[in-house]
């Protein structure tokens, strides 16, 4: 990728490692609005603060009348746009993340299955 202002004698490209998601903002709309026509919730919870979410929220909340939250997963604030649609917004607190979490060890049919020391 180019360099943003390479100083003289410096390379003008760099390698870099870019690890975005694409397509899944599209499909958590398609489905959000999907089974909103298709009444197959009363209330939908998005775990986002994408603004790119907005429109799909508005559809679901202003044209469907439907219940949809939006639970921001970081630790600043809520994007505006997605919280003027949203029926309610919350944070994840990290107690209820912590007590979310399957036990250090779970067993199946396969065997034993280890939840990652870093988790």
């Amino acid at each position: 990728m180019p360099v943003a202002n390479p100083k003289p004698g410096e390379p003008k490209y760099v390698k870099v490692l870019k690890t975005e998601e694409k397509g899944s903002d599209v499909n958590i709309a398609t489905h959000l609005i999907h089974d909103g026509y298709q009444r197959r919730y009363e209330v939908a919870v998005v775990i986002t603060n994408d603004s790119d979410l907005r429109e799909p929220l508005r559809i679901v909340r202003r044209e469907l009348g439907l219940v949809v939250g939006v639970i921001n997963p970081h630790t600043g604030k809520t994007s505006k746009e997605l919280a003027r649609e949203a029926s309610f917004v919350k944070a994840i607190r990290k107690w209820v993340l912590r007590e979310s979490q399957f036990p250090k060890t779970l067993n199946d049919d396969r065997g034993i299955i280890r939840k990652p020391t870093e988790w």
